[in-house]
């Protein structure tokens, strides 16, 4: 793989402008929320498919390094363990691996309660 191909994994809670930091890299980006887009592009969250989604995310992540595109994904990372897949990916796609975090406090555009953002946030785990 080529020398520059990056992994770049931005950590944040919702609203703390991770996917809006993501646009800027230049790179193939995804996020397990893009799972839950219809087909117009409308955000329909299903709490019981957030496993699927964060499959898809990283099946999609896989697919890119394995074509030599770099990656950036934007998800909420507020355990250390979840970020280990992607982890892993970067080392078989010989990736640099890039963490980044959030905290800013922006519109929180997919409608998450306060009560899941402060039970994120109790959970959080600092690098």
């Amino acid at each position: 793989m080529s020398d520059d191909l990056t992994l770049t994994l931005i950590r944040g809670l919702p609203g703390s402008g991770k996917s809006t930091l993501a646009k800027t890299f230049g790179a193939a980006h995804f996020e397990a929320d893009m799972y839950f887009l219809d087909s117009n592009g409308v955000y329909v969250f299903d709490p019981s498919k957030l496993r699927q989604a964060h499959a898809w995310c990283q099946l999609k992540t896989g697919q890119a390094l394995s074509l030599g595109q770099s990656v950036v994904v934007s998800n909420t990372f507020c355990r250390l363990w979840e970020m280990r897949p992607y982890e892993k990916l970067a080392k078989r796609y010989r990736a640099q691996l890039r963490i980044l975090e959030c905290t800013g406090q922006y519109d929180n555009v997919h409608g998450v309660p306060d009560e899941a953002i402060r039970a994120m946030k109790n959970k959080w785990q600092a690098i």
